[in-house]
């Protein structure tokens, strides 16, 4: 644990801190005096000082995590810090934290992830006492653990050194709120999220991420415990994410792998704890059949669509769908008969009775701000309720209660105003600021949109821009991301390419993402092909990432459900979805994806987007009024011109 000192520096002018010869420049090896960078903490110590929401767009390398963490120390507060991911969580805690250590020696600072990165000491001590690890493997694993609890303080299992990310002994060992029992737990003084909570309750700084922080949110709004302590101010940084993140929690889902979990985790509890009940069993066994039944209802291919015609597919399969909500009944019912039972099996019960009430609330409900939709994955199937608008919710628990929350990233402005996000998140009276980058964009990068490809709707897209992909990875000798808006597009460019180049080839879904990141890092001229999940928190830095393409302008699919539900409900309440949504969400999916290239002053490099659509219609000129001032071409020959500079 790191802890915070209001000490001199609470009354030390921040440029003494920021500036050219302040406290940074004597203490940082790699500071660089950016005036946007104390600019930005200037604007967060009004916001802090003044309780009034602040919104900033900090371009990168405007050195924005020092710029928010400084004046929250000097501020005496609790503050909660969200993040966008767990790496830069950790990189917040591992590395800035130490290092603003030495001006503020007693700062106190916690980490909090989700429950299910922690182990639970009561389900290791029972799996010890009963034959249920799978295999040589598990039997490793469990070792390993079991050493390595002895002497941890935290119980984080990133610090257990080769465990699997998929370790099915993690999952039934993990700290998850589904199975635990709270202050009746024998081991509740020792448990790690009791330690967590009391860190963080001791703490000035609480570092979380979205999705933590909204489930957390979630929690609140249906009167359960919270996992943060109270807090006076919240900074989220990667505020772009947040509609999505909070449309996830504050949804609904029911799903087979829901199910099976409650019949895998009766069936375990049952055996872990000696209690012989053949009822229970039974309605086990029952459960997992009317699932079975109900689940495969569905089509097999995987799909994402809307659940629009629920009634009719109420009126065909009224029967398979009883089954299910009376199985979930009868093993709530065999669970609560048992006497002198624990409280884990109390768990069960509500589980079982929550789940029933997701199934009716997704296949019954009317309430008009939510779209219902299902989707297969692989073997699983979910039934989704989310709602289209999260602005009220988020207006209602996070804007007007807690004041002031700080949003920062290097994508929230769509030409040069914040209107999209503050509508979608339902902000007001909220300062702005856009701070310039502390790039040369115009010396640093090229940005080339070739003419003659046809619209990437057409058929003979995918065969003219592998042929522009060519070319433009002969000019730059590989050394790039190529980032497409869907995995069709992708492994059919893919593919056209590979054999024509000796570079290497690495395709997304070929192995694990930090993997494949590894081996981009690694290897030479190597050429990455992938999708969305690589459009932003993937830093590489210097001549092996020298180009970024992007196939066409990142528009969400409009038969999405969720995406088509907020068109629809825009257009209805008389606005205009294409202007007041669709376009400025592509907008700042553009720029996540162009984020990747320059990433310190020393990068320089090609961005491409072979989309014609950003010349050629009206709207394009919005994209180019959001994007930084990157000098332009519809050359080829001025791409490779540039890239001989370099």
């Amino acid at each position: 644990m790191v802890t915070a000192q209001k000490k001199s520096t609470e009354k030390v002018p921040l440029e003494k801190i920021f500036g050219p010869d302040g406290w940074l420049a004597r203490n940082h090896a790699n500071y660089e005096f950016r005036p946007g960078q104390l600019e930005m903490a200037e604007s967060v110590e009004a916001a802090l000082e003044n309780r009034r929401h602040l919104i900033v767009e900090a371009g990168t390398g405007t050195g924005k995590t020092l710029a928010y963490l400084v004046p929250i120390l000097r501020s005496g507060r609790r503050v909660v810090v969200s993040t966008g991911t767990k790496n830069l969580q950790e990189q917040l805690f591992f590395k800035d934290v130490p290092f603003l250590q030495k001006l503020f020696p007693k700062l106190r600072v916690t980490l909090m992830k989700g429950r299910q990165n922690y182990l639970c000491r009561q389900k290791l001590y029972d799996i010890e006492k009963q034959p249920v690890l799978n295999g040589l493997e598990e039997v490793d694993q469990y070792a390993r653990i079991r050493e390595w609890e002895r002497h941890t303080e935290t119980g984080d299992r990133a610090e257990v050194p080769g465990l699997p990310d998929a370790s099915e002994l993690w999952w039934r060992i993990d700290a998850r709120s589904e199975t635990c029992i709270g202050q009746k737990c024998q081991q509740f003084e020792r448990c790690f999220i009791t330690w967590m909570h009391q860190r963080a309750a001791e703490s000035d700084v609480i570092i979380v991420n979205h999705y933590l922080f909204f489930a957390d949110l979630a929690l609140k709004q249906n009167e359960y415990a919270s996992l943060l302590p109270d807090y006076e101010a919240i900074v989220f940084d990667e505020a772009h994410d947040l509609e999505d993140v909070a449309t996830q929690f504050f949804g609904i889902q029911a799903s087979n792998y829901r199910v099976e979990e409650l019949a895998r985790d009766t069936e375990t509890t049952l055996r872990m704890k000696g209690i012989e009940s053949a009822d229970a069993l039974a309605a086990v066994r029952e459960l997992r059949r009317h699932s079975d039944q109900f689940f495969e209802l569905f089509p097999q291919a995987e799909v994402r669509t809307s659940f629009d015609h629920r009634e009719t597919f109420l009126e065909q399969h009224r029967r398979a769908y009883s089954s299910l909500l009376n199985a979930l009944v009868r093993i709530e019912t065999e669970l609560t008969r048992l006497k002198d039972r624990p409280e884990e099996i109390n768990n069960l019960a509500r589980r079982a009775s929550e789940l029933r009430n997701a199934l009716v609330l997704v296949l019954e409900s009317k309430e008009r701000n939510f779209v219902f939709w299902w989707e297969r994955r692989g073997r699983g199937v979910f039934l989704q309720a989310s709602p289209i608008d999260v602005s009220g919710i988020l207006r209602e628990l996070l804007f007007e209660k807690v004041q002031p929350i700080i949003l920062t990233s290097a994508t929230l402005a769509v030409s040069g105003n914040f209107d999209y996000l503050k509508r979608r998140l339902g902000i007001e009276n909220a300062k702005e600021k856009i701070l310039a980058s502390h790039f040369n964009y115009a010396e640093q990068a090229m940005l080339y949109t070739p003419l003659h490809l046809s619209d990437p709707r057409e058929p003979d897209f995918a065969r003219l821009a592998a042929e522009e992909v060519v070319q433009i990875l002969k000019a730059t000798k590989g050394r790039a991301f190529v980032l497409f808006t869907s995995h069709s597009q992708m492994r059919d460019v893919y593919e056209r390419v590979r054999s024509r180049l000796r570079y290497p080839m690495l395709l997304q879904g070929t192995a694990p993402r930090t993997e494949l990141l590894d081996l981009f890092r690694s290897k030479p001229h190597a050429v990455l092909f992938a999708t969305s999940s690589f459009w932003q928190g993937v830093d590489v830095q210097g001549q092996q990432l020298s180009a970024v393409i992007i196939d066409r302008l990142p528009f969400a699919v409009p038969s999405d459900p969720v995406v088509a539900a907020r068109i629809r409900i825009i257009n209805e309440d008389g606005g205009n979805a294409f202007q007041d949504y669709q376009l400025p969400q592509a907008v700042i999916a553009l720029k996540q994806g162009f984020g990747r290239l320059i990433r310190s002053q020393r990068d320089r490099g090609i961005l491409t987007i072979l989309d014609q659509r950003i010349v050629r219609k009206p709207y394009g000129q919005v994209f180019f009024e959001s994007l930084p001032a990157y000098r332009r071409t519809n050359r080829l020959e001025d791409v490779k011109a540039f890239v001989r500079e370099l």
